[in-house]
């Protein structure tokens, strides 16, 4: 895999090192994790298929040394397989530019006013690109409204739909489709009994 590889030159380059065993063994590790469980779909976001391509790597060179043992998993892929983050890069922690089910409603809010939006739109009145828009993400994935989406992409086109308001008609969707699975995370964090319990149970599932 050239990622791995690139990083295993950059390691050297740093330190004259060889790199550590979780370089190479978490991808072995990742593969067991699957495996065990005959996972025959692993759902996965778009950056994470090489990832797996790794797993299903392993699996083909275990089965062809000792016999058709593993199944090789397939992607499972959503029709978002890949979302922006409120910087318009991928979504990721390690960025901090995600929107997290911790998050309070405020500050969902105050994420997405602050997410970026079509550089070209500059202020009211331009005509925009809602397929360069990483709000427009957002709209196609929570706005469920008929014919919305496509009135949406007529104004912001002629530059009669302005960035706020798109952001904010945005969130409400966002937040009437997560507003539920945060609300529950909040309950389950309040009660950690109850999810040692489950987590314990499933760990003797699996053994």
């Amino acid at each position: 895999c050239p990622t791995y590889k690139d990083q295993i030159a950059n390691l050297r380059d740093l330190d004259g090192a060889g790199p550590g065993f979780g370089l190479l063994g978490y991808p072995v590790l990742q593969a067991a994790d699957i495996i065990i469980y005959k996972a025959n779909v692993v759902p996965v976001g778009e950056d994470q298929l090489p990832h797996l391509e790794l797993t299903r790597e392993i699996v083909r060179r275990f089965n062809n040394l000792f016999g058709d043992i593993f199944l090789e998993p397939e992607a499972l892929l959503s029709d978002f397989a890949a979302v922006p983050g409120i910087d318009g890069r991928k979504m990721s922690k390690s960025y901090d530019n995600a929107i997290n089910l911790a998050d309070s409603v405020d500050e969902v809010a105050r994420k997405m006013r602050s997410m970026f939006t079509d550089p070209e739109k500059a202020r009211m009145g331009d005509p925009g690109h809602p397929d360069r828009c990483p709000v427009f993400v957002y709209q196609r994935m929570y706005n469920t409204e008929p014919g919305r989406l496509d009135e949406i992409r007529v104004q912001c086109e002629a530059g009669a739909l302005g960035c706020v308001n798109c952001k904010l008609e945005a969130t409400e969707h966002l937040l009437e489709k997560l507003g539920p699975v945060m609300r529950r995370r909040r309950e389950l964090s309040e009660n950690l009994g109850y999810v040692h319990e489950v987590l314990r149970q499933g760990a003797a599932k699996a053994r």
